[in-house]
């Protein structure tokens, strides 16, 4: 079976930075290794790094720009058509957006409440519950 396509909300990707031993960090680290394939888009990709740039995080500048290096290097870039008014939080409307356009099987997130249970063919789930269909395939 081929890895499933997933784009990972912002805070899946800077909870992974913030503990190695959480579940959003094996979501990470499922994409680093190629066992899910990510899903970007240019608006995504900026999202990132403004969010992992902020000071309260205090992630050294270095390891924002590997990791950003690794993103990009590790995902598939999409430029969605359609822009999306799903989402009561305007910025994770570009993540359906890009789910959409993709066909993405997951939309990796920890704060569900944003969004709905499934957009188009892309099933809206929890970093937990990721690790476990992964683990169960």
């Amino acid at each position: 079976m081929p890895a499933p396509f997933v784009v990972l909300d912002t805070n899946i990707v800077v909870s992974a930075h913030l503990s190695p031993l959480g579940l959003p960090y094996r979501v990470y680290n499922l994409v680093l290794h190629q066992h899910l394939r990510l899903l970007v888009s240019a608006p995504i990709l900026i999202e990132y790094e403004c969010v992992l740039r902020r000071p309260r995080f205090r992630f050294p500048p270095e390891r924002i720009a590997e990791s950003l290096i690794r993103i990009r290097k590790m995902s598939t870039m999409i430029a969605p058509a359609t822009t999306l008014a799903v989402s009561p939080d305007e910025t994770d409307n570009r993540f359906l957006e890009c789910a959409e356009a993709a066909g993405a099987d997951f939309l990796v997130t920890g704060n569900r409440r944003h969004f709905p249970n499934v957009w188009k063919t892309t099933r809206i789930v929890s970093a937990r519950e990721l690790v476990e269909f992964v683990l169960k395939g």
